[in-house]
């Protein structure tokens, strides 16, 4: 069963999330799967390791002891793959690819460190999610940041970090946004196949709010075409142009004063970002240290 070391950092991520259904979801696989790996573990050893109870699950005795012995095998696992990339000469390009929000103004802050981590040159791809998720399926990138949950099953997904997404103008307006206020701007909006999009059309429908009403001057796929359109928009326009973008996109606007942010009131607009690779390469050394660092930044 060492050998196969991925079973038991399954059961060392049951332990850390106190849950099957949550360690399934930060692995990226079914819990059927979790807990048959669970199952095999205790068949191989001939004793319980866990107890499921209503709170959460309990360690017996021999779980215990399990578990000190895993978290040693996966330090040492870990110790010993670090030692094996410094020893690695190999030529060779690691790709990641990333949606539009993500690749210009998220990853650029960590390119520097994934590539100190891989002791190699990172090049990315930017493109939408769906564009991103078939670049994977095409072994045309290693790793995909995408903002929209494009899923297919011969990829591994885990969730990253959160994001929120914002009404924002280039003119002050109300930190709280009723429906109402809704039709007293101008809109630029994404355009309709964007995760963006559907995601907000979702939180106005629960307002009552149909934004097909709006006075749309412009859709736009880019982010970046959007803010800087807002951003070179007429200031002392009694209607104010405004769009919806995450808030990573407008976070040095929002800090220098040249962009000014509203959120809907008692409506939230939030999702995550996730981290995408092949399963083919489940335990490649690159990979595998590219998304262990990607997934140990708290906040972005």
């Amino acid at each position: 069963m060492l050998r196969d070391f991925a079973k038991l950092q399954t059961f060392l991520m049951v332990i850390k999330e106190k849950s099957f259904s949550k360690a399934s979801a930060k692995l990226g696989i079914s819990q059927p799967a979790v807990t048959q790996q669970i199952k095999f573990i205790e068949d191989y050893l001939d004793t319980k390791i866990v107890d499921r109870k209503k709170n959460g699950i309990l360690l017996t005795k021999e779980g215990e002891d399990l578990f000190r012995i895993a978290q040693r095998l996966d330090k040492a696992i870990t110790n010993s793959e670090k030692e094996l990339l410094k020893i690695i000469n190999k030529e060779f390009t690691f790709v990641m690819g990333a949606s539009f929000a993500i690749g210009n103004y998220v990853l650029p802050n960590y390119l520097s460190e994934v590539k100190k981590r891989i002791e190699n040159e990172v090049f990315m791809n930017v493109d939408n999610s769906e564009r991103i998720i078939e670049q994977l399926e095409d072994k045309k990138i290693d790793v995909a940041l995408i903002e929209s949950p494009v899923f297919r099953d011969n990829i591994i997904y885990r969730e990253w970090v959160e994001d929120e997404l914002v009404v924002f103008s280039n003119q002050p307006i109300k930190k709280q946004l009723t429906g109402e206020d809704l039709f007293e701007f101008d809109w630029i909006c994404r355009n309709e196949n964007s995760h963006t999009r559907k995601l907000t059309a979702e939180v106005f429908e629960e307002m009552g709010v149909q934004c097909s009403n709006f006075n749309v001057l412009g859709v736009l796929e880019s982010p970046t075409s959007i803010k800087e359109t807002i951003l070179h928009a007429d200031k002392s326009s009694a209607r104010p142009l405004v769009s919806i973008m995450s808030r990573h996109v407008i976070k040095s606007e929002l800090e220098d004063g040249r962009l000014y942010e509203a959120r809907l009131k008692n409506f939230n607009i939030t999702r995550h970002f996730y981290i995408a690779y092949s399963k083919d390469k489940k335990h490649d050394a690159f990979v595998d240290n590219v998304v262990n660092y990607l997934l140990s930044l708290s906040k972005v």
